[in-house]
């Protein structure tokens, strides 16, 4: 539909998982370099671009309440990724931003999924097909690093080996859908907080597969890595123990882990059910996570 005063587009935004997250360096300006293969899950947020007179911004859905103050402001003094999107790609194209912004918050703040990333590149996802333009626009790339290291892997949404500061992408094809339970037990994790405290050694970069022919063979590739922020992350946030180690004890969870910067969790498992049934028994014993399940791998835009 090329009419834009009656076009309306929702765009999934997947929860990324770091499937291993390495710390190889550090740079002048205090960034540190990565390594990591990262995936996504059918789990996520849904962005929806609306027709109207001009930008205006809202949240929904059950995480709605965390956002405050400068977080829902949609002028370009923003601090939502999500409407920051909107104001950069608006002045890169020279488009007026004519519409509105619906993010549907179904994902836990500060959690280490790239809920703010992965919005913020639903958005201009969305955008370049809602104002027609190519995903080779001039000054994309530069564009998605200045909004934040998140965002490149979550516009690309699939499997990929990452390293620099997030920039630097090679897709792992192809990779294997898997059932995956996350779990986040109810308090947030600062991603500067946690770097701040990291101390470890640096890591030397390893190189995944370019591809993997099964589950197995993935799994057997994460026995030999890890999520080096974890000690971080339990410094202001213990209970990630706990829920790595209730995923853990479920039956055919072939790996459990922190995502990112925490503090969500996830246990990859060998079978559907086996995920489905987990999940059931954690918000059971534990009411006060957030639990969900869902595929690996299994990501869609629309």
């Amino acid at each position: 539909m090329n009419d834009q005063t009656s076009k309306t587009l929702r765009v999934f935004a997947p929860a990324k998982i770091n499937l291993y997250l390495h710390v190889t360096g550090q740079r002048e300006n205090g960034y540190h370099t990565l390594d990591s293969l990262v995936g996504f899950a059918d789990i996520g947020d849904e962005i929806q671009i609306s027709s109207a007179e001009d930008f205006r911004f809202e949240i929904t859905g059950p995480f709605a309440n965390a956002f405050h103050g400068r977080d829902i402001d949609a002028s370009p003094e923003s601090s939502n990724l999500a409407v920051r999107a909107v104001w950069a790609l608006s002045r890169l194209a020279e488009k007026a931003p004519a519409f509105k912004i619906t993010l549907q918050k179904n994902l836990p703040l500060g959690a280490g999924i790239g809920g703010g990333s992965a919005d913020a590149a639903a958005v201009l996802w969305g955008l370049l097909e809602y104002w027609n333009l190519s995903a080779d626009l001039d000054g994309l790339d530069a564009l998605m690093i200045m909004l934040g290291a998140d965002v490149p892997v979550c516009f690309a949404c699939k499997t990929l080996h990452v390293s620099g500061i997030g920039e630097k992408l090679k897709p792992v094809s192809p990779a294997p859908e898997i059932p995956i339970v996350l779990v986040h037990p109810g308090k947030a994790c600062n991603t500067k907080e946690i770097f701040n405290r990291f101390k470890s050694d640096f890591s030397e970069t390893i190189t995944p597969p370019a591809h993997f022919n099964s589950a197995t063979e993935m799994i057997d590739f994460l026995a030999d890595t890890e999520n080096m922020l974890t000690s971080s992350a339990l410094h202001f946030v213990p209970e990630i123990q706990n829920t790595m180690r209730a995923l853990s004890t479920k039956k055919d969870c072939l790996l459990s882990r922190m995502s990112g910067s925490g503090s969500t969790c996830f246990g990859l498992f060998d079978d559907m059910d086996q995920a489905e049934k987990a999940a059931e028994n954690l918000m059971i014993e534990n009411p006060d996570w957030w639990v969900k399940s869902g595929w690996l791998g299994r990501p869609e835009r629309y």
